[in-house]
């Protein structure tokens, strides 16, 4: 590649938000919807090495945890309501935003594993 950026987090970070190879920037980084691209179709980086286990699904419920579930813990309509509302009003939203968020926080994940150099260790077999 021509006159790669240094690599720095917020680098990764934000290729990893945009669903792109943290290396180039360019290539797709899921072929499906969370399954990691084995190499880089733009690149040829190996993006199969990055252990990306459960950290990402973690951020992710820590994050819409706080969006959604603690400023409902403030309104008494939420103690006050039938289940029958107050179920969908919450649970659709924690749905949505999850799968919203889920791919973008992994290709972060994947991004700031990137810059600390994880992807260059063999993977566990």
């Amino acid at each position: 590649m021509k006159d790669d950026p240094k690599p720095s987090l917020s680098l990764g970070l934000r290729r990893g938000l945009a669903e792109r190879c943290p290396s180039c920037g360019q290539g797709k980084l899921y072929r499906k919807y969370l399954k990691v691209e084995t190499v880089c179709s733009a690149c040829g980086h190996e993006l199969a090495h990055y252990p990306a286990d459960d950290g990402p699904a973690y951020f992710t419920i820590l994050i819409v945890g706080h969006l959604v579930v603690a400023p409902l813990l403030i309104f008494p309509f939420i103690w006050k309501s039938s289940p029958v509302i107050v179920l969908p009003l919450t649970l659709i939203p924690l749905l949505i935003l999850t799968l919203l968020l889920l791919p973008r926080i992994k290709g972060a994940f994947i991004g700031a594993l990137w810059f600390i150099g994880l992807g260059k260790l063999e993977p566990v077999t």
